[in-house]
């Protein structure tokens, strides 16, 4: 699992970076929570693929695609919650991401392992070339 876990850490930093990027730019413009969640889509995307293929070496499938979409709409929940109330108690902007994400991303570790290590999101193929 540390192995799996360092390139998570290295998928996130990128994923992360993506999405603050984004949110950091369009929040001049739009309001702070389609800016993230605009942020957040985007990365979520280049997530999928950067997780299915470098951190957990599997193959993409519909069963996968589905778990990631699930996990990723329970972490956008804890996501936009965190910034809302990290906002609310007066973190700037600009700032307020920041704890977000060292909430989150662990958390969200958990729940995508979970849609890949899980026999039940494995394709056929794979199943087969276990045995």
């Amino acid at each position: 699992m540390s192995k799996e876990f360092i390139r998570f850490a290295i998928v996130g930093v990128i994923a992360t970076a993506i999405h603050y990027g984004l949110y950091y730019l369009l929040n001049r413009w739009i309001n702070v929570n389609v800016a993230y969640t605009i942020g957040y889509v985007v990365s979520l995307c280049c997530n999928f693929f950067m997780t299915t293929y470098f951190t957990f070496r599997s193959e993409a499938n519909a069963k996968r695609g589905v778990g990631f979409l699930f996990s990723h709409g329970v972490n956008y929940l804890i996501h936009m919650g965190l910034l809302n109330l990290f906002l609310w108690i007066g973190l700037p902007e600009n700032i307020a991401p920041v704890p977000v994400f060292a909430i989150a991303i662990p958390v969200n570790f958990l729940l995508v392992r979970t849609v890949f290590k899980n026999k039940h999101f494995q394709s056929h193929h794979e199943s087969l070339s276990e045995v």
